[in-house]
């Protein structure tokens, strides 16, 4: 029996060996690394090695989900193509300087010396394209298949409950991803689709899924961190930009590369061209510009600062609420039709990254305890260095948290499992001693209730509670 074991661990370090040398022997593909404008399909494939298998009990059946997900792919914003705009402005300068003082040579790319913005005019932006349409689309296709036992009852709105942002691109998300999640269905048209209501709230007032954007705290919080951001990411700025001067004999600044960069990411994303802006860095510099991405990301939005998911407790009230709600159904014996199976959210990064903090996602156990007493967690290592926190995993485009709650038929004390998929897959909860399959009772206590003893309005309205102070002590 021994040898028999020893064998059996042999073959599993052959095969982690074996799997590791062809992973490193894949050839780079830059569109694994856009950070927050990855695409879904290129965001699933990098963060395959991240999750843990998980088994559900035979005896264990799926009574509601809830989905808090981000808009899928998207146009660049007004702003960004203003960018884009400067940067064809300032790179027909330097081309044509080139030219001028004949230091014009071939080492400067046929394409940037023509390139033209492709969103050049364009005085929208920051809507949701076809791909992005389709990523919704074939997830809610996807999630019914996946949890039939759920979807098998008539469409009603109390039923099946799908929330969104007023935000168009959110809101255009909620619509494709509900016609791929109710697909033949109806009786419209001739793919059978059917009406289904779609609910959001006053952009000013919509705590639960913009709780950011009404977080006076916040605001004034990442205000004073930006330029604290910019500084971490000016040495290697500075470095990258003398490389490509060096490399490509235009005096490009800093300015330069960061919208280059941005540029690599939206070709790459959203366009399927890695052979113009992204084609200028090399690998390794890609991984360093990514690597920036996911500091901002991280201090800005992430565990960073206990505010920028702590201000997402009215979201993760109603996720636990939903639950509650669900279990009372279930013991009380409702009637199917009556009570609510699943609470479909869509919105934004800025949504979703706050909840998978709040939940302890991509921490190791010890970060986790780390953050429940409110300590400070060190920030994401340099490459070549691994680390958990990549934008392009944590929130890529159409990024999602799905969590199932589970009726299980056991002597055990605990009758009701969560299970947390990110991105459609089992991953570990830290606050549940790294397992995906967690007592309902645990999830709730330990990993909810230290951030819901927060209040959303003490948390937000500090600035304006202190100035009512001010006003006051005036008279």
């Amino acid at each position: 029996m021994l040898k028999e074991g020893m064998n059996i661990m042999i073959l599993l370090l052959l095969f982690l060996a074996i799997t590791q040398f062809s992973n490193a022997d894949e050839p780079f593909d830059v569109r694994k690394h856009l950070a927050t404008v990855t695409r879904y399909a290129d965001s699933k494939d990098i963060s395959a090695n991240s999750f843990v298998s998980s088994e559900i009990p035979d005896q264990c059946t799926p009574i509601h989900l809830n989905l808090v997900a981000r808009h899928g792919t998207r146009a660049p914003t007004k702003k960004k193509i203003r960018e884009l705009e400067a940067l064809d402005a300032h790179l027909e300068v330097l081309v044509r300087d080139a030219k001028e003082h004949k230091q014009y040579s071939e080492k400067i790319p046929s394409w940037l010396a023509e390139w033209r913005s492709p969103w050049k005019g364009k005085v929208t932006g920051g809507e949701l394209i076809t791909e992005g349409e389709d990523e919704l689309y074939h997830l809610g296709i996807r999630v019914r298949e996946r949890f039939p036992d759920l979807f098998n009852e008539e469409y009603h709105p109390d039923v099946y409950s799908i929330k969104t942002t007023q935000v168009p691109r959110a809101s255009a998300s909620a619509v494709a991803f509900g016609m791929g999640l109710f697909n033949e269905r109806g009786k419209l048209g001739p793919g059978r689709h059917r009406a289904f209501a779609v609910t959001s709230e006053s952009r000013a007032s919509d705590i639960v899924l913009r709780f950011h954007d009404c977080c006076q705290s916040y605001k004034a919080f990442r205000k004073s961190q930006e330029p604290n951001v910019d500084k971490l990411k000016e040495p290697l700025l500075n470095e990258i930009t003398r490389e490509l001067v060096r490399q490509y004999g235009l005096n490009f600044t800093n300015q330069d590369v960061s919208s280059l960069w941005f540029l690599c990411k939206q070709e790459a994303s959203l366009l399927n061209i890695t052979n113009q802006a992204c084609s200028l860095f090399s690998p390794s510099e890609v991984s360093l510009l990514e690597w920036t991405d996911d500091l901002e990301l991280f201090i800005l939005k992430g565990y960073g600062d206990t505010l920028n998911y702590r201000m997402g407790v009215p979201l993760l009230e109603d996720v636990v609420q939903s639950m509650e709600q669900a279990i009372k159904a279930k013991e009380e014996g409702y009637a199917t039709g009556i009570y609510e199976k699943a609470r479909m959210r869509f919105a934004h990064a800025e949504t979703l990254l706050p909840f998978s903090c709040l939940i302890g996602l991509f921490l190791e156990e010890s970060e986790f305890e780390r953050i429940q007493r409110e300590e400070s967690l060190e920030l994401p290592p340099k490459p070549p260095k691994n680390r958990n926190w990549r934008g392009s995993n944590v929130a890529p485009f159409a990024g999602n948290n799905m969590l199932i709650l589970y009726s299980c038929q056991s002597d055990n004390s605990s009758k009701y499992f969560v299970q947390v998929l990110h991105n459609e897959r089992p991953i570990a909860l830290p606050g549940c001693h790294g397992s995906s399959f967690c007592p309902f009772e645990i999830f709730k206590d330990k990993i909810a209730a230290p951030h819901l003893k927060h209040d959303y309005n003490m948390l937000c309205n500090v600035i304006e509670q202190k100035q009512k102070d001010s006003a006051s002590n005036i008279f």
